[in-house]
């Protein structure tokens, strides 16, 4: 072997080495960056010569650098409902843009809402999941493609309104009033716009141990001299055993009617709950205690709600999106799916921690998270980079010594081709 393919060989240890100083520098760099995968350097001998083994040799070193893309960092709580971490396998499916139809992955789950109310991540990509229907059910139809995905805005959601369809009342009636005497309750309802009304409730007693129950018109919660609806006015009959435990009620079931609304909602029909016949557990009748004969009511439910303003989201382990409103009320409203690859050392690095799949890393797969092989959601969580200080300073030792190595070797080869042209001439 000449000193010149000597020098030539210390020459590719010096670049082998200086690559696997960049694959060094850059995971220190990162040592703390979300979702970072570590890269690693491979070297790899070359043969000089020629193929018949008494005359091949070493011929220098050729480098390769790989990250690892499937190994998992560890994950860290942050307080932070919309951060997301995958516990196990899987990336989350982002798009650079809201109208991009090219979706990318990542496990960088900074996510945030920007200010038009989309979840976007620190690399500013859009989180994108399957939104949900009414009932929780995924809209889209072929759920097992990207083209199924829209990014997460929150922005666009409100609580929807439901009308009353029930009430109930848990009430005393007075015993001791007189035939004709009358009496009034009242009770708040829902249209099904989700405006509030008042219905006045009219008791009359007709007998010995018997009652009529009629509703007035409604009128507006807010303002009580505004009539905003119609009642049909009918007539609910009541008796009471002796006991002062409810004995019937007629037409069962017992039924308000309101119609006409003046909000430009649908006609109502809500159903009295007045309790269970032979018990108290509803409508009762007794003496007054004290003073005038009156009723006494104890408890009023119904099963209506307003529009509501989003208050607050939280993500479940499943990847299902819950919306708070200040009507009380929650709902899934999208879905975070998560997406796997047979190799995912194979995908392409895009930009930061977001790739893009190749032919190496094999068809993706949308996965409910949690299953299947898929990791699961942890909301209020990141994963760490996976570049460790300590190793990445011990692989720093080890090339800054071979390469300082690689350089004496170049500095005798010069020396030896130097004492060689002195002695030519």
């Amino acid at each position: 072997m000449s000193i010149t393919s000597a020098l030539s060989i210390a020459t590719s240890g010096l670049a082998a080495q200086s690559k696997a100083f960049t694959s060094i520098s850059s995971n220190l760099a990162n040592v703390s960056t979300i979702g970072y995968k570590a890269s690693s350097t491979s070297f790899t001998a070359l043969v000089s010569g020629t193929s018949n083994s008494s005359s091949a040799g070493i011929g220098g070193v050729v480098a390769s650098t790989s990250q690892g893309i499937s190994a998992l960092g560890d994950i860290e709580d942050t307080g932070v409902n919309t951060e997301l971490a995958i516990d196990g396998n899987g990336f989350f499916a982002v798009s650079a843009a809201v109208d991009s139809s090219q979706i990318a992955y990542t496990r960088n789950g900074t996510f945030s809402v920007n200010e038009s109310g989309y979840l976007v991540n620190e690399d500013g990509y859009y989180l994108n999941g399957w939104a949900l229907d009414e009932n929780g059910d995924v809209s889209a139809r072929n759920r097992s493609s990207t083209q199924s995905l829209d990014p997460i805005n929150l922005a666009d959601i409100s609580g929807m309104p439901q009308a009353t369809t029930s009430l109930g009342l848990t009430a005393t009636l007075p015993a001791d009033a007189a035939i004709g005497d009358s009496f009034v309750t009242d009770a708040e309802i829902y249209d099904s716009l989700g405006a509030s009304h008042t219905v006045v409730l009219n008791w009359t007693k007709t007998g010995e141990n018997a009652w009529s129950v009629t509703a007035d018109d409604p009128v507006s919660a807010s303002d009580t001299s505004i009539t905003t609806g119609d009642s049909d006015d009918a007539s609910i009959d009541l008796t009471f055993n002796t006991d002062g435990t409810l004995a019937s009620v007629s037409p069962s079931p017992a039924t308000l009617n309101f119609t006409d609304w003046t909000t430009g909602a649908a006609d109502s029909t809500i159903t009295l709950d007045l309790g269970t016949i032979g018990k108290t557990d509803g409508l009762k009748q007794a003496s007054t205690v004290s003073g005038e004969p009156r009723i006494t009511v104890s408890n009023k439910t119904q099963d209506g709600w307003s529009a509501g303003t989003l208050e607050s989201v939280s993500i479940e382990a499943d990847g299902t999106v819950m919306a708070s409103f200040d009507n009380g009320q929650s709902r899934a409203v999208y879905k975070i799916p998560v997406v796997t690859f047979n190799n995912p050392d194979g995908l392409q690095l895009i930009n930061g921690t977001v790739y893009s799949a190749t032919v190496n890393s094999g068809q993706y797969q949308l996965k409910e998270a949690g299953s299947n092989g898929a990791g699961g959601i942890r909301s209020e969580a990141l994963e760490s980079s996976t570049a460790d200080t300590s190793t990445e300073l011990t692989r720093m030792i080890y090339a800054q010594q071979a390469y300082s190595a690689a350089a004496k070797v170049v500095t005798a080869a010069q020396e030896m081709m130097d004492t060689l042209i002195q002695a030519k001439r």
